[in-house]
């Protein structure tokens, strides 16, 4: 189907951005600004929680910070209750296309939005599986596996109810579609991520990264980058670098922010391990991996893993845990996956692909993302296929039930030129 050549105002509302510390939302949010500006016509409305409200317009591009206080446990990020001030947001705007970026309140204030704008289409992006990362794993934790069942069985409900009302769903892999299915949510495409492999490549290695960090040893640098939080298993990284022989001189740095830092910090002193805390600066993330020897992740629930083809694409191999969407981002011939929380199985693997050809293997690593991922493709499935899916069942949905949907979302979604 073939995108109308026509201007379309595209709203991203989401709670799951930081301007420090941010995961795969913040890039995601960063690469589609540049995609939609540079490659379409089209304009953007990007609504994230912040500080205190702020609107900053420039050509084509508009931010938009809702006033939020912060969460919990997670000084970095910010959650948006005011729901008034983003509707008076959209009100003020009227977008064309609303793409909601994570489960919790904002989707129904899109669903709200479009049932007194009905023309409005809406698509949910379904970056993380939240009835089991944040309710069943945290419940489990603190109230038992019985209750944790309980709770999960009630986001499972609330899911279901929240993206059936949308126009389209798209999951970032296929589990994560199939599991969206069991729960009667079938109107689902898969979107891949993508990664700048020009920006993450060998060819920015520094020799001298392992000196400029203080880091001793002749073993590998092992390099994490992501949150140090419990959701990505943070600790569990540090436990298996304990795990390693002294004899093989190995050295590890996490690149990150998150509660779980100034712990580990205390737990690491003396250690050749460094966390000088979140990297603002793409370059110098870029920098940091393609200097390092081996990827390690102890991140058991990734819908994708936008760090893990970062690292591909530097050229490193991987050792991770085999579950949520690494044994498809990290088949056998680029890295070793093992059992969730089995930090020997993970230590073991280490010194195998370290005492293999970890230099072949992390060649293999970045062959295979550059030929399957990149930005351009994320983002032109996305404008051109994603959306006209649903702008065609937003037509059929007002033709059914509250009248024709207007020339401008019809041509679109007919795919007139």
């Amino acid at each position: 189907m073939v995108l109308a050549n026509r201007e379309m105002l595209i709203c991203d509302l989401t709670q799951s951005y930081a301007p420090v510390g941010g995961g795969g939302v913040s890039t995601y949010l960063r690469e589609k600004r540049r995609h939609i500006l540079e490659r379409t016509g089209h304009r953007l409305l990007q609504i994230v929680p912040g500080r205190q409200d702020k609107v900053v317009e420039r050509g084509r591009h508009i931010w938009v910070e809702v006033g939020a206080e912060q969460v919990r446990g997670s000084p970095n990020y910010r959650f948006i209750l005011r729901t008034g001030a983003v509707r008076e947001v959209l009100e003020h705007y009227r977008p064309d296309i609303i793409e909601s970026l994570c489960p919790w309140v904002l989707p129904w204030t899109a669903i709200n939005y479009r049932r007194a704008h009905p023309e409005t289409t809406l698509v949910a992006g379904y970056h993380t599986d939240f009835p089991n990362v944040h309710i069943h794993r945290v419940g489990s934790e603190i109230f038992g596996e019985k209750a944790a069942d309980v709770l999960r069985a009630a986001t499972v409900a609330y899911a279901e109810r929240t993206y059936r009302a949308f126009d389209r769903v798209y999951a970032l892999n296929d589990p994560v579609r199939a599991q969206l299915a069991e729960w009667g949510i079938h109107h689902v495409d898969v979107l891949s991520l993508g990664v700048d492999t020009d920006h993450f490549s060998p060819a920015r290695r520094d020799p001298a990264f392992r000196q400029k960090l203080g880091l001793e040893g002749h073993g590998p640098l092992l390099t994490y980058a992501g949150r140090i939080d419990n959701e990505k298993r943070a600790d569990r990284v540090v436990e298996m670098f304990r795990r390693l022989p002294d004899g093989f001189g190995a050295a590890l740095v996490m690149l990150g922010d998150g509660k779980l830092r100034d712990r580990l910090l205390a737990q690491t002193r003396g250690m050749p391990v460094a966390l000088p805390g979140f990297v603002n600066d793409r370059d110098v993330l870029a920098v940091a991996l393609a200097s390092s020897d081996i990827y390690v992740s102890a991140m058991a629930d990734e819908t994708f893993g936008i760090s893990v083809i970062e690292a591909q694409a530097s050229g490193l191999p991987v050792v991770g845990v085999a579950s949520g969407a690494m044994p498809a981002r990290v088949p056998p011939r680029l890295g070793r996956l093992g059992p969730v929380d089995d930090v020997d199985a993970m230590a073991a693997h280490v010194m195998e692909v370290w005492r293999g050809d970890h230099q072949a293997m992390g060649q293999a690593a970045r062959d295979h993302v550059v030929q399957r991922f990149s930005w351009e493709k994320t983002f032109t499935r996305l404008v051109g296929d994603v959306y006209p899916a649903a702008m065609a069942r937003m037509v059929e949905r007002r033709s059914a039930g509250f009248g024709w949907a207007g020339d401008r979302g019809a041509e679109w979604a007919r795919g007139v030129v």
